[in-house]
C-alpha cells in the first residue's frame, strides 16, 4: 500500500479514536478498572487470541484461492504473473493487518466501509486486486454468516434455558426468522457470487447511481471474475468452506469469554451459558445500529436488556458494557499503530 493512503487511514482512525477518548467519564472509567482489577487485563490478552481465529479463516480463504489456481480450476488471465510472483506473505503479517482492520471497523460509521477497503489495500500488492477483493468479500460474508448462525442457535438456546411468556416468545420467534432469511441470504450469495448483485443494488440508489452505474460497466470483468471466485470456494471447495465457518462460529462462541471474565469480578457463580446469550442478544442489537461509530448507545443498550432480561441488574449491565468499550478502545489504539508502524513487507 503506498505511504500517503497509509497515513491517511491511520489519521482517519486516530482523530476518530480521539473523540471517542473524550466522550468517556473517566470517574466512572478508573472506578470500572479498579473494580475490574487484572480481569480487564485478561479481557484485552482475550481478543489477542481471538484475532488468531478471525486471521486463520482469511488464511485459509486466502490459501484455497491459490491451491485452486495451481491446479488449473480457475485461472486469472490478467496479470496472472505478477500476482503468482508477489504472493508472498506470512500469517504473522495477515494477523496485523486483520487486527488494524478491526480497529478501523470499530471508529468507522457503517463499520465496514473502513477495515474492507484497509485489506484489499494491504493485500493487493501481494495477489493482485482481484483475488484480494474476492478473498476480503469472502472473509466479510462468512464473518457475518458466522454471526447470524451464532445469533439463531442463541434463540434456541433461550427457548431451551429460559422460561418465555408471549411477548418474549414473539421477540424470539421475529429474530428467528431474521436469522434464517439471512442465512438463506448468504447461501445464495455464495452459490452465485455477491458483487455483481452487490453494485446493481447500488445502480438504482439517489446520489451513489451517478457513481455505481459507470464503475459496473466498467468493471464488468473483474466484478465477474470475483464472483466466480466467491463460488468456487463453496461450489469446489467444501472442506475448506466448512472449516472457515466453524472456526467463526467457534470465535463467537469463544468470545462469550469477555463477558464471563467481568461478570466474574460481580458474580463468581456466572453461568457461561448465560454469557453467550448476553453476547448473542448484545451484538444482534448493536448490529441493528451498524451506522453508529463504536456502536456508540447500541452495544449498550444492548447489553442492559440482555443482562436484565437476565435476572441481572442494570449497574452490572452498565459495568459489563464499560469495560467492553474500554477493550475496544485499547485494540483500536493498538490496530492504528499498527497501521502506521507497519512496512509492508509482508514478512
Amino acid at each position: 500500500m503506498k505511504k500517503k493512503y497509509q497515513n491517511g487511514f491511520f489519521a482517519f482512525g486516530l482523530v476518530v479514536l480521539v473523540i471517542m477518548v473524550t466522550q468517556l467519564d473517566f470517574a466512572e472509567v478508573w472506578r470500572g478498572l479498579t473494580n475490574a482489577g487484572y480481569w480487564f487485563f485478561a479481557v484485552v490478552a482475550l481478543w489477542a487470541v481471538l484475532y488468531v481465529f478471525n486471521t486463520a479463516s482469511w488464511w485459509i480463504i486466502i490459501k484455497s484461492g491459490e491451491r485452486r489456481e495451481k491446479r488449473g480450476e480457475r485461472r486469472v488471465e490478467r496479470g496472472e504473473r505478477r500476482e503468482e510472483a508477489g504472493s508472498s506473505f506470512s500469517f504473522f503479517w495477515l494477523y496485523k493487518i486483520t487486527i488494524s482492520a478491526f480497529a478501523l471497523n470499530y471508529a468507522t460509521p457503517g463499520g465496514l466501509m473502513g477495515g474492507e477497503p484497509y485489506r484489499i489495500m494491504s493485500l493487493s500488492p501481494k495477489i493482485g486486486a482481484e483475488r484480494a477483493s474476492s478473498s476480503v468479500i469472502l472473509f466479510v460474508m462468512t464473518h457475518i454468516f458466522s454471526h447470524f448462525w451464532f445469533w439463531l442457535l442463541a434463540c434456541i438456546l433461550f427457548v431451551v434455558l429460559k422460561p418465555v411468556d408471549v411477548l418474549l416468545g414473539m421477540l424470539l420467534a421475529a429474530a428467528f426468522s431474521f436469522c434464517v432469511l439471512g442465512i438463506w441470504f448468504f447461501m445464495v450469495g455464495y452459490r452465485k457470487g455477491l458483487a455483481v448483485r452487490a453494485m446493481g443494488v447500488l445502480r438504482h440508489i439517489p446520489y451513489i447511481k451517478r457513481w455505481a452505474v459507470p464503475f459496473v460497466d466498467s468493471h464488468r470483468e473483474q466484478l465477474d471474475t470475483i464472483d466466480s471466485q466467491i463460488a468456487s470456494l463453496h461450489r469446489q471447495n467444501r472442506r475448506a468452506f466448512l472449516s472457515v465457518v466453524l472456526i467463526e462460529l467457534a470465535c463467537r462462541v469463544c468470545s462469550a469469554l469477555e463477558i464471563y471474565f467481568v461478570l466474574r469480578v460481580l458474580m463468581p457463580s456466572v453461568n457461561y451459558l448465560d454469557c453467550i446469550l448476553i453476547l448473542a442478544f448484545t451484538s444482534l442489537f448493536a448490529n441493528l445500529l451498524f451506522f453508529m461509530p463504536l456502536q456508540l448507545g447500541g452495544r449498550e443498550g444492548g447489553f442492559l436488556m440482555s443482562v436484565t432480561r437476565l435476572g441481572m441488574t442494570v449497574s452490572e449491565g452498565i459495568f459489563v458494557a464499560l469495560i467492553v468499550r474500554l477493550r475496544e478502545l485499547v485494540w483500536t489504539g493498538i490496530g492504528l499503530l499498527l497501521i502506521k508502524f507497519d512496512r509492508n513487507t509482508g514478512k
